[in-house]
């Protein structure tokens, strides 16, 4: 078996939205240190992630976008340096800081260098562990806590630039990846598969029927065994028909049953599961290609056991 990237950046963790926000760097902290404790850093091939290329950027945003938000940092540092707020709103619960764009940049770049390393064969499958997330993000608007869309910047990066045919995103955060939708909606190259807590932020749940998309609303409190159902009955038979060579994965831990973000009840072992049966596909159909991007997760000690559970599956330890 090959190897498991975890990709980071120390600049992910300047990025902070306000004293308080969920969305905070201690997040990355908390994955770190579960990491150390257990052990399980020896296990995995630690690389420094570097910045996207606005053009790859533009695969999956519009240009007016990224040049809306590139304006915005440049305003706000000039602000800063004259005395004034230290962060601008976006909308009601996401804004930036002097080190947003930035960090922006490093989050989409560790999924494209992720998705080239797992493509070289240099490494079998890989871990993103940045942020800002990103699967709220649509193709010309930030929210959700979200800027950039890795997981659909990487998706149409392989497509794109590495020319493969099918490939895949499986998103298991409790809040639906409208911006994933967006953007890949219609586009038969990339099968989307999710579940989400509904009714829930975004408000609306899933909002397009396009074939290759299955999303799938669950309600609030379904716990582990009704999704490892649904999984099995909707997600992987999709999933073996498009014979994926390449799944990415929007690894969002907060349908965990201690994360007050939501209100499902989810634990460790059910997101081993779930990893075992995204790798299973993957074994079979992409030589085990899996390139999987951190997205929500909340509870601190709950989000650093559970990405450990993930990345155990991952790195066959």
């Amino acid at each position: 078996m090959g190897a498991t990237g975890y990709f980071t950046h120390p600049q992910c963790m300047k990025h902070e939205m306000g004293a308080g926000h969920p969305e905070c760097p201690e997040r990355l902290s908390a994955i770190e240190d579960r990491l150390l404790v257990t052990g399980l850093d020896m296990a995995l091939q630690r690389r420094e992630a570097g910045p996207a290329a606005l053009a790859d950027i533009e695969l999956a945003h519009g240009r007016m976008h990224v040049a809306a938000l590139r304006g915005l940092s440049d305003n706000l540092r000039d602000d800063v340096a004259a005395g004034g707020p230290s962060h601008t709103a976006l909308d009601s619960d996401t804004s930036i800081n002097v080190h947003t764009w930035e960090a922006a940049l490093l989050s989409a770049g560790a999924a494209i260098e992720a998705t080239d390393a797992v493509m070289a064969g240099e490494l079998e499958n890989a871990f993103c562990a940045t942020r800002p997330p990103g699967h709220h993000a649509c193709r010309d608007k930030a929210m959700g806590f979200c800027f950039f869309n890795n997981v659909a910047i990487a998706a149409k990066h392989a497509v794109e630039r590495h020319g493969l045919k099918r490939v895949a995103i499986v998103d298991f955060d409790v809040h639906h990846g409208n911006g994933t939708e967006d953007i890949v909606a219609g586009d038969e190259r990339i099968l989307m598969v999710s579940f989400f807590q509904h009714p829930f932020y975004p408000e609306g749940g899933s909002q397009s029927n396009a074939s290759n998309l299955l999303n799938l609303p669950v309600p609030a409190y379904t716990r582990g065994m009704d999704i490892r159902e649904l999984i099995d009955m909707m997600w992987i038979p999709r999933l073996e028909a498009h014979q994926p060579e390449l799944i990415f994965i929007s690894a969002g831990f907060d349908a965990h049953r201690e994360d007050d973000m939501g209100q499902m009840g989810l634990v460790e072992q059910d997101y081993a599961w779930i990893t075992h049966r995204i790798k299973d596909v993957a074994l079979r159909h992409a030589k085990g290609r899996i390139v999987s991007c951190l997205e929500g997760g909340y509870s601190l000690s709950a989000l650093g056991r559970s990405v450990e559970a993930h990345l155990r599956v991952l790195a066959d330890v």
